[in-house]
């Protein structure tokens, strides 16, 4: 008799990847054209480029489990430089060849060992690392954002989130998120996804008594609340 939680699992997964292609795709298209000089626009990823962080987000659609245990173990667990060996070697010589890598990892499912949501949730912030400061507009579905939300507030898995928004009570206003108790946070789904990550820029869109703590805990080296 087969196990109604693997049965679960694997249907959630069924269920994200497509989201996870569509936004991969959506961006893409939005870096399409981009002029050279604008690549080396600094992203909200802190000391990353645009350019670096859709590096980023290719060698982590090409990256399996065996490739990042492999690359974790020669980095002497050094995850950061794990991370920045892994994106040098997506770089490629141009911006053209580096959005060229991304075009082709748009349909992968490869993975490293984290859930699928996971890699939505990279794809969504990491995008908007991007657009956000080369000034492209783009609104994924709420009921994606709304996943990806619930995900962050429940976890310090890949991004300090939860320890981020301890102690708060975060309100989607154009969309069913709720989470938490205390102090008020409310704004859009995105800006909520995008500030439990830490960028404090997007605190801009969000209301509340609670957003000054908030903003104050995306500052850099804030190791839990």
């Amino acid at each position: 008799m087969s196990n109604p939680r693997t049965q679960t699992g694997r249907g959630e997964r069924a269920g994200l990847w497509p989201a996870v292609h569509t936004e991969r795709a959506a961006l893409a298209a939005d870096l399409a054209g981009l002029e050279d000089g604008r690549w080396e626009t600094p992203s909200l990823c802190a000391g990353l480029t645009v350019r670096e962080v859709l590096a980023h987000l290719t060698a982590g659609a090409t990256l399996n489990s065996v490739r990042w245990m492999a690359g974790v173990i020669r980095c002497r667990f050094d995850f950061d430089k794990q991370v920045a060996v892994r994106l040098a070697e997506q770089l490629g010589g141009t911006p053209a060849e580096t959005l060229e890598r991304f075009r082709r990892a748009v349909p992968s499912t490869t993975k490293p060992p984290l859930p699928v949501v996971a890699m939505l949730g990279e794809v969504i912030v990491h995008g908007e690392d991007i657009r956000h400061p080369l000034g492209i507009r783009h609104a994924p579905p709420v009921e994606v954002l709304t996943r990806v939300a619930a995900y962050y507030q429940g976890s310090d898995m890949v991004v300090l989130a939860r320890g981020r928004v301890g102690g708060l009570r975060l309100v989607a206003d154009d969309g069913p998120f709720t989470a938490g108790s205390g102090p008020l946070v409310t704004g859009p789904t995105l800006a909520l996804v995008m500030a439990m990550t830490g960028r404090a820029a997007h605190c801009d869109a969000l209301e509340g008594d609670g957003v000054a703590l908030l903003r104050e805990r995306c500052r850099p080296g804030f190791t839990g609340a």
